[in-house]
């Protein structure tokens, strides 16, 4: 009688705990036959699994906060705590492509292109030695407390970039990779740590990661994409809404040609103090030099450090009188 009654009580149990089942059991097709339609609806879809939604005007700001999450939470998680960020024309080529490039040159006008490829393919060794000296002397390649410092970062993709993230992994230091999407898509460089590559589609963004953890920045010749970054890095440092980095521009040549930074303050556009907020040099060990003097080190600069301008800037605001 017992037995008979654990029985019929084990069953009562299984019934009752496929009728739960059936319960909790989400409103499929094997309930509702005839929910096709219902099931197939955009309304239906999970929203953070609905491309659609997502992509939608409304949820830009949505989008954005994303963008910024992802690159945060990643470069966290890798322990960057600080960056020295290097700009520079995606259109410089290394001397072994510039070389290639004379030799194959079918014409004249080809063969004077790819001669002024080969004179720029300078600034490609001297980025690349730039991303090594950083890479070696700045704290990239020493761990403290699960965190690196002075880690190259970049926009990711060839030419200078693409030069200083060789530079530090030649010496096997990592280096980042702030990508960018662009009607002509932009590839990232194959020397960017895998784990710390990173794709943007706002360049508000994108700028906001290159500038948020630099250390210091150096600026290499290149076209509208780098004189853009340069002056929004320039305007903040100016603007105290930054702190007092150390900015070097690579070459003598290409800038007093290109800019005439006197003329600005000539025309009172700019303060004789504001030339001082950066450094043109041709020579690597000179630029590094410049950095240190600075107060370039292993760490961030302490909150209440970052709106002060350092001694150093007024013995280089003598320096820009001459």
């Amino acid at each position: 009688m017992a037995a008979k009654q654990k029985r019929s009580g084990r069953k009562a149990a299984s019934a009752g705990t496929g009728a739960a089942n059936r319960k909790a059991a989400p409103a499929g097709l094997a309930l509702y036959p005839g929910s096709e339609r219902q099931l197939a609806s955009p309304s239906y879809r999970l929203p953070a699994t609905d491309f659609d939604f997502l992509m939608r005007d409304e949820l830009r700001a949505m989008r954005f906060a994303l963008e910024y999450e992802k690159a945060e939470l990643l470069l966290r998680d890798a322990g960057i705590r600080s960056t020295v960020v290097v700009f520079g024309s995606a259109r410089i080529l290394s001397p072994e492509r510039a070389e290639a490039l004379v030799r194959t040159a079918h014409n004249g006008a080809e063969r004077q292109r790819a001669r002024r490829r080969l004179h720029q393919s300078i600034y490609y060794e001297k980025a690349r030695e730039f991303g090594r000296i950083v890479s070696e002397r700045g704290g990239a390649l020493d761990v403290h407390d699960g965190l690196r410092d002075n880690v190259i970062a970049t926009g990711g993709g060839p030419g200078v970039m693409e030069a200083a993230c060789r530079g530090a992994m030649d010496v096997g230091a990592p280096a980042i990779g702030f990508n960018i999407e662009l009607p002509m898509e932009q590839q990232p460089n194959p020397y960017i740590t895998p784990s710390l590559t990173f794709r943007f589609h706002y360049f508000g963004m994108r700028k906001m990661h290159l500038a948020m953890r630099a250390n210091a920045l150096a600026v290499f010749p290149g076209g509208f994409g780098t004189m853009d970054e340069l002056f929004e890095i320039l305007t903040l440092i100016q603007t105290h809404k930054a702190p007092m980095i150390p900015v070097v521009l690579f070459g003598r040549s290409y800038w007093r040609r290109v800019i005439n930074f006197r003329a600005l303050q000539d025309a009172e556009m700019i303060s004789q103090e504001d030339l001082a907020l950066f450094e043109i040099v041709d020579d690597v060990e000179a630029a590094w030099e410049f950095m240190w003097r600075r107060g370039l080190t292993a760490h961030t600069p302490p909150a209440h450090q970052r709106a002060k301008r350092p001694a150093a800037i007024r013995k280089t605001v003598r320096k820009a009188k001459r």
